[in-house]
This record gives structure tokens, sequence and C-alpha cells, in this order.
């Protein structure tokens, strides 16, 4: 089963995509900052990283730069979901390392394509 996890301090929107991620045969498995999605995806290796850039103790800016700079991790693509919709902020985000990007409030088909557009290109 591909492994997601996701990464979002919004209790809302933390259970919405859990609840139709895990109907699409996703298992998720969450982080609610920016140290804690370091952690579990160093040592769970999730297929897909689902990631909130405004988070508390470390941002989603610089858990992105952590993983995208560690060779354990780098290879697993993160696509940030953000309500950051200026293109300076998409720009930055792809320039540390970023897979895709996407922004809220979400548009689940489309975020579903970015996932799976991300995952065929890891499995070849």
């Amino acid at each position: 089963m591909i492994t997601i996890l996701l990464v979002e301090d919004n209790e809302m929107n933390m259970d919405m995509l859990s609840r139709r991620l895990d109907r699409k045969g996703y298992s998720i498995m969450h982080a609610v900052n920016g140290r804690e999605a370091i952690e579990k995806a160093t040592l769970n290796k999730p297929d897909l990283i689902l990631m909130d850039l405004s988070l508390p103790e470390i941002d989603g800016y610089e858990a992105t730069t952590r993983l995208k700079g560690d060779d354990e991790t780098k290879q697993i693509p993160i696509i940030v979901l953000t309500a950051h919709a200026l293109k300076s902020d998409r720009e930055r985000a792809f320039s540390i390392g970023c897979d895709d990007y996407d922004v809220k409030p979400i548009n689940f088909s489309r975020l579903l394509d970015k996932i799976e557009k991300q995952l065929d290109k890891v499995s070849g």
C-alpha cells in the first residue's frame, strides 16, 4: 500500500484530506509540524509527502529543505499544499526542492492527479 505523510497543522484540513485519501486506498501518516514531519519521514520513508508551508516549530520551507538535503529522504516526492498563492511563494518552494505545488482550498481531483504523477515518476 502506498503511504502518504500528510503534514498539516489545521485539524479540519487534516481530517478532510485524510478521509478522502484513505477512501482512494492510500495509507496516511500525520505530522502537525515540521519537526515531526522530518522525524516521521526519516523513520518511515513514506512514498510521498504533502507539506503545508505554514507550520509551527519548523515551517514547511525549512522541513522541505532538510528533507531534500538528506540522502535518506531526498528521493521522497514532496507536494506543497499552501494558501500562499503568489508567484514568489511558488518559486521559493521549487527552489528548495519541492516536486509540485498546489494551493488551498484544495481541488481534490487536481491534487490526486499531482499525487499520481509524482508516484509514477518514482516507480518508474
